[in-house]
């Protein structure tokens, strides 16, 4: 019985040897297609072939990929596919929940669709994550803004101008909110701001005709 049990250990521990390495090369097969389509894919985007890019990507297509969703997203937004675009991005976020660039890539697709309060709940999402984020702080103001929802633009350029208050894009979006809400002193002094970052600038030398 002993020996018995030594042959049936030895068989299974052969077996388990062999299954072992099979998926070992089977895994090392699909690594390489995987990589060997990305790089087909940059080099077909480079070219401005995004259809094929994006094809290239599919051959080797596993829901359960976040890098294959986010990139197939990218490339079906810049194909013009923007309900696929989304979709994918939504794939990425389901399989990285804290994801941010993904949430980002969202927003591309659906301002292009005018879904404006998708891109605002998502940019909500992102910022439940990253308060500090200023890109997305200075998004949701230039958002509040062109609806001239002043109020809610200001609090968004605030928070943005805290965290860098040297910036210029932040600092006339600021200046501007606050001379739409008739705060001329607050935006005089943030006009003057932008002329020390950009001197010259047309934008902050009419805001400040506007108010002398």
């Amino acid at each position: 019985m002993e020996i018995l049990n030594k042959k049936l250990f030895r068989t299974t521990w052969v077996l388990v040897l062999i299954f072992g390495l099979f998926f070992q090369v089977h895994a090392q097969n699909d690594n390489e297609k995987i990589q060997a389509a990305f790089t087909k894919s940059y080099e077909l985007e480079n070219g401005g072939d995004y259809t094929n890019a994006s094809k290239a990507l599919k051959e080797v297509y596993d829901e359960n990929s976040y890098e294959i969703n986010i990139r197939l997203g990218w490339l079906s937004y810049q194909s013009g596919f923007f309900t696929e675009s989304a979709a994918y991005y939504e794939k990425a976020i389901v399989l990285k929940p804290l994801s941010i660039e993904a949430r980002l890539g969202y927003a591309y697709p659906a301002s292009a669709m005018g879904n404006w309060n998708f891109v605002i709940n998502k940019y909500e999402e992102i910022l439940e994550i990253d308060p500090s984020n200023s890109l997305v702080l200075y998004r949701m103001g230039s958002i509040y803004y062109g609806k001239e929802n002043y109020a809610n633009a200001i609090k968004y350029y605030e928070k943005a101008a805290n965290f860098y208050p040297f910036d210029y894009d932040i600092t006339i979006m600021y200046a501007w909110t606050n001379y739409q809400l008739g705060k001329l002193r607050e935006a005089r002094v943030l006009f003057q701001k932008a002329l020390m970052i950009t001197p010259g600038d047309k934008s902050a030398l009419e805001g400040l005709g506007l108010i002398q």
